[in-house]
């Protein structure tokens, strides 16, 4: 059911759903785990959405929906080119943390969560290129070429999202987003 036409109950359930599965992940839980545990019925989740599975999904998008916009209000606070890509990045890890690597994984094995989580990871590196580019045009950054560096961006967002990144340097999602804040602003800096 699209958000505009929710009820409170329902948004309020989604959000509680979010929550639920941010922390503890969704490939164990069964719709009538979800039902008990949120204190509704089945019929109240199937109001949602029609399975499990699509549960799941309205979940994540919910999420990334809602992570977006709190990125997009803290850039929208900030002014000096540096501290925008910074802000963003910074805040992309803000988001990440309540995320559990339980339900990161349970993402990563769930195609249909797993598309949500990827779109979302290439929006973000597009974000993150436009940012580049607004900053060398404006002079605040050297020149670059801000395809690639947008690209570079993307590819390690790819892997802080598949969880290789934590694998081989112990970085949680949250800390890979930091470094990579840090990173770009220096490499890009005049």
């Amino acid at each position: 059911m699209p958000s505009s036409r929710r009820t409170a109950r329902q948004a309020d359930l989604l959000e509680r759903l979010v929550v639920l599965l941010a922390a503890e992940g969704f490939s164990d839980l069964t719709l009538d785990d979800l039902a008990e545990r949120l204190r509704c019925s089945k019929t109240t989740l199937y109001q949602l959405a029609r399975s499990k599975q699509g549960l799941v999904v309205e979940a994540v998008k919910h999420y990334f929906r809602g992570a977006t916009e709190a990125v997009e209000k803290r850039v929208a606070q900030t002014d000096d080119p540096s501290d925008r890509v910074r802000v963003y990045l910074t805040a992309v890890a803000e988001q990440l943390r309540p995320l559990s690597r339980r339900f990161l994984d349970d993402v990563a094995e769930f195609p249909p969560a797993r598309e949500v989580y990827e779109a979302n990871t290439r929006m973000a590196a597009e974000r993150v290129r436009r940012l580049i580019a607004d900053g060398v045009s404006g002079g605040a950054f050297r020149e670059v070429h801000t395809a690639f560096v947008g690209e570079v961006a993307a590819a390690t967002m790819r892997q802080i999202q598949q969880g290789e990144l934590q694998a081989r340097t112990g970085l949680t999602d949250a800390e890979a987003y930091e470094q990579l804040a840090s990173l770009i602003v220096h490499a890009v800096s005049s």
